[in-house]
């Protein structure tokens, strides 16, 4: 078997696929489109095809050592995003050669339900209470919200008193049965963080998620993560091990590696083997695709430090397209009681609606990250 084709695709509302075709009629997808760059994601995508196409598909992890490390430049979000979506397409046409679930390649499953949460709010977060009750009576048993929108250096009482605000409303709207994690974003400062992360304190939530940027997790992170007694997450803007190392030695408790931007299943399996070394949980990023989705599954049901799934029905990001848009099999997406059970499919378990992909693909898709400004016009982060 070799691989004779790879194709991408932009699709609404801001998703990359990759379709990787071989000689035995047996294809593989994958979803790599990091939000914002997935034009330059395809194309890095394009560039690595050349690499594939005529090669036996089923070495995946040789494939993934030259993927990575074939270049003299390597690294980067673009690149590594693209190799996640040829990785995971790799990992899909080994599964459906084999007539099995991926899950059932990395060692079988070590459990037979996977806990999902689901997002309110919004990017600027309003009506909190109204959204997270809505999820309740749905059957999620967990959500997640942003503390907030663009945010000042240093916040007024007010500003920390309306974050806090936020949180009440939405642990009074659950009860105590049920769990909500707060998303920072990258958006607080450092030296806001502390008084933030303290604001929501009372109100038990599930995690503390990325309370400062990327950048700043060697100078601030081990110290925010000793100031509270609630697990602080992160790693959505990490894409490998030695990216994960750093902030484990700092002491986070939750890691959130993106199966389509961190180099895929056969990274993010690594990824958390060293979190177990640390005593760490896995709770993948996943405000994306089916295909992000299912392969997230695939590495959920194998891994025996997981937590909780993170997925995108309809999360806010979603008004031009949906999650279950491009799928034949909608009903491997079932949540009852706040879980998926597992999949049973070969390879990634999800079965795409070719026709509808090219179509979408026709159509065009180009979102951009949103450019934020603080009220006196200098930058924020989104």
């Amino acid at each position: 078997m070799r691989v004779i084709n790879v194709e991408t695709f932009l699709v609404a509302p801001r998703w990359m696929f990759v379709k990787v075709s071989t000689d035995a009629g047996i294809d593989g997808w994958g979803e790599g489109g990091l939000e914002g760059s997935a034009d330059v994601t395809a194309a890095a995508v394009t560039a690595l095809a050349e690499q594939l196409v005529g090669e036996d598909p089923t070495r995946i992890e040789d494939h993934w050592q030259r993927l990575t490390k074939g270049g003299f430049y390597r690294g980067g979000p673009e690149r590594s995003s693209a190799v996640a979506a040829l990785d995971q397409a790799l990992w899909d046409i080994a599964g459906r050669r084999l007539g099995v679930p991926v899950h059932e390649l990395l060692g079988g499953p070590v459990r037979e339900r996977v806990r999902v949460y689901g997002w309110i709010g919004g990017d600027s977060p309003s009506d909190v209470a109204a959204a997270a009750a809505a999820q309740r009576e749905a059957g999620m048993t967990a959500v997640k919200m942003n503390a907030t929108a663009q945010f000042p250096p240093l916040p007024s009482a007010r500003d920390v008193a309306e974050v806090a605000d936020r949180a009440r409303q939405v642990r009074a709207a659950l009860g105590d049965e049920r769990d909500f994690a707060v998303d920072f974003h990258g958006r607080v400062s450092a030296a806001a963080a502390p008084r933030l992360i303290e604001a929501v304190e009372p109100f038990d939530p599930l995690f503390i998620e990325e309370p400062v940027v990327p950048e700043q997790n060697h100078t601030n992170l081990r110290r925010l993560v000793e100031s509270t007694s609630r697990p602080i997450a992160t790693g959505e803007r990490l894409f490998s091990r030695a990216d994960f190392l750093p902030v484990l030695q700092a002491g986070v408790r939750v890691v959130q590696p993106d199966l389509s931007h961190a180099s895929g299943i056969s990274e993010v399996r690594r990824i958390a083997t060293l979190a177990d070394t640390f005593g760490a949980l896995l709770a993948p990023h996943c405000p994306l695709g089916p295909l992000a989705l299912a392969a997230c599954l695939q590495v959920d049901f194998a891994t025996p430090n997981f937590l909780i799934q993170e997925q995108s029905l309809g999360i806010h990001y979603n008004r031009t397209g949906e999650l279950l848009d491009y799928l034949l099999n909608p009903e491997v997406f079932t949540f009852a009681d706040g879980h998926v059970a597992r999949p049973t499919g070969p390879g990634l378990g999800v079965e795409i609606d070719e026709g509808a992909v090219r179509k979408a693909h026709e159509r065009g898709m180009r979102w951009r990250t949103p450019i934020w400004n603080h009220p006196d016009g200098s930058f924020a982060e989104w």
